[in-house]
């Protein structure tokens, strides 16, 4: 790790290789806390290379525990977090109403990045149980369309960062990871990145798998499609800027997608707009994230089917019927 860092604090970038190696020999604890901590910096002095994110993303897929769901072809539906905006459980809540409208999910979490309820904060209010067992996670994917895949059951290596990132208090190369590392490595992603510096990153990597993906980002920082103003989708073949009121759905403001200001209050959003009982722009929202998803899966669609089966998932419970599947209630 010396050389490594003397070469990085020279100004100097990693390889895939060198990177990968790094971060595998600081998850396996063989790092101490001081060196950790001014590796982790020196990436918050400069922008991050593709070749060092790829690294990075091999080395967690690497180390980590992997799951086969291949035979369900699920999709991913998972943001960076970071972007510091507050917005109510936009992803999740996409997710189930893309498994409403019968196409497999494997979600990767986590807890609270840039809000006050993740993902993962919001299951375990509703009582859903996170596990790392695939016969457990087939069997919810087979009865409800959908499992759950908590980032920390498959990546306990990055326990050994978790106290230096907590106390560094700022964005870290590690919140870039978490849609790159579904530990099920699904074949369709809809991700959603903090900056257009990330979505170029994240097309560069993508374009070298052979799955299918699509990357949103809007332009005024948001991780997700928040029809706020504009916002860019890359997929493969593909990279265009979108408007709201041009895409099929109403431009919004950035209060009125605000989520709650404690774990229970964003669980209210989130059960609400399930139930039917969401705001016009909430429910604008997600389904529009829902949508692209949606035609991402199925390509064949057009934009107007992918809205029209997203609306009928959410509108018509039947993403609240997933949800309800999932977590007993």
């Amino acid at each position: 790790m010396k050389a490594i860092l003397t070469s990085l604090f020279e100004k100097q970038t990693l390889t895939r290789q060198a990177a990968k190696q790094a971060l595998q020999q600081i998850v396996a604890g063989r790092i101490n806390a001081a060196q950790i901590t001014a590796f982790i910096t020196t990436f918050l002095m400069r922008n991050i290379t593709l070749e060092e994110l790829d690294g990075f993303r091999d080395a967690l897929l690497e180390t980590g525990t992997r799951i086969d769901l291949d035979e369900y072809d699920p999709i991913d539906l998972c943001g960076t977090g970071g972007d510091n905006k507050n917005t109510f459980n936009i992803s999740t809540l996409s997710a189930f109403v893309v498994a409403g409208a019968s196409i497999p999910v494997a979600k990767h979490g986590n807890y609270s990045v840039s809000s006050s309820c993740g993902s993962s904060n919001v299951l375990e209010y509703f009582g859903y149980t996170f596990s790392d067992n695939e016969v457990i996670l087939k069997k919810q994917i087979e009865e409800a369309g959908i499992c759950f895949l908590h980032a920390p059951l498959f990546q306990p290596g990055l326990k050994k960062v978790a106290g230096i990132r907590k106390e560094l208090q700022v964005k870290t190369f590690f919140n870039m990871l978490g849609p790159l590392i579904n530990p099920a490595c699904p074949k369709k992603q809809l991700l959603g990145v903090y900056s257009m510096e990330l979505a170029e990153l994240y097309s560069g990597i993508l374009k070298q798998t052979s799955g299918e993906y699509s990357i949103v980002h809007s332009l005024d920082g948001f991780d997700e499609v928040s029809l706020t103003g504009p916002y860019r989708i890359i997929s493969r073949g593909s990279d265009k800027i979108h408007h709201p009121g041009k895409d099929g759905f109403q431009k919004v403001n950035t209060h009125s997608i605000k989520g709650g200001d404690s774990i229970k209050e964003s669980a209210d959003i989130f059960i609400n707009v399930l139930r039917g009982k969401g705001t016009f722009e909430q429910n604008e929202v997600v389904l529009a994230n829902a949508s692209i998803a949606i035609g991402s899966y199925y390509p064949h669609l057009n934009r107007e089917e992918a809205i029209d089966s997203a609306k009928e998932s959410l509108l018509g419970k039947k993403a609240l019927n997933v949800f309800n599947k999932i977590t007993n209630n």
